[in-house]
């Protein structure tokens, strides 16, 4: 009997080193949890290991620019970005999270390769939206995407990354710019998409979704 309570007290205390292990935590609120292990095993059940999220609803993180990752994670940490499919996620898990692994999960983001997927959209959305995103729409004032976010979508240091997003992210996002003030810090871009059409909106965002 007592080489039985002998082999339960040391399984026990293995299962206990284990949860108490950061290496294998899934603990917000501890500090020590390496930023790797919170994009593996907490960002990777809505954003995919690699950053490739399944969901529509959630953005790819894949090759996304630092600069941008820590700009939101610190929005949504301080209760600056508010659209709801932002807060209701990112607001709690943001919390706790310190600065050092912030930057770490925009590291370990930045650092995968984005996986390109099969256009969601009809091509000749897609077409129409090139025609914006490359030349703008000079007679809503509406200033070509690409002199901010890179000819091929691929950001530019606080401005994020558009290739290979989902379509009806994008759209949500165009939309909560131009009707809302959720996002504060988007104001330049309040301004830019304020003209753009449902349509106009739609086709860039089938446009962003085809480029790899």
């Amino acid at each position: 009997m007592k080489h039985v309570h002998l082999v339960l007290a040391i399984l026990a205390a293995g299962l206990v080193a284990g949860c108490a292990n950061p290496s294998r935590s899934r603990d917000l609120a501890n500090p020590k949890v390496p930023a790797q292990v919170l994009a593996q095993q907490v960002c990777s059940n809505c954003h995919g290991v690699a950053g490739t999220s399944v969901s529509p609803n959630f953005p790819n993180l894949a090759a996304q620019t630092p600069a941008y990752i820590v700009g939101q994670l610190k929005e949504f940490k301080s209760h600056g970005r508010e659209d709801p499919a932002g807060f209701e996620y990112m607001w709690g898990i943001s919390r706790s999270l310190t600065d050092e692994q912030i930057d770490g999960l925009a590291a370990y983001f930045s650092s995968q390769t984005p996986s390109h997927r099969p256009a969601e959209a009809d091509p000749n959305l897609a077409a129409a939206g090139k025609a914006i995103f490359t030349g703008g729409l000079p007679a809503k004032n509406v200033p070509a995407c690409m002199s901010c976010h890179g000819n091929a979508g691929q950001g530019n240091d606080a401005f994020p990354r558009l290739a290979s997003q989902h379509v009806d992210y994008i759209v949500k996002q165009l939309i909560v710019f131009q009707r809302t003030d959720e996002r504060p810090k988007g104001a330049m871009m309040k301004a830019i998409v304020h003209d753009l059409s449902p349509e106009d909106i739609r086709n860039v965002a089938a446009y962003l979704q085809t480029l790899g």
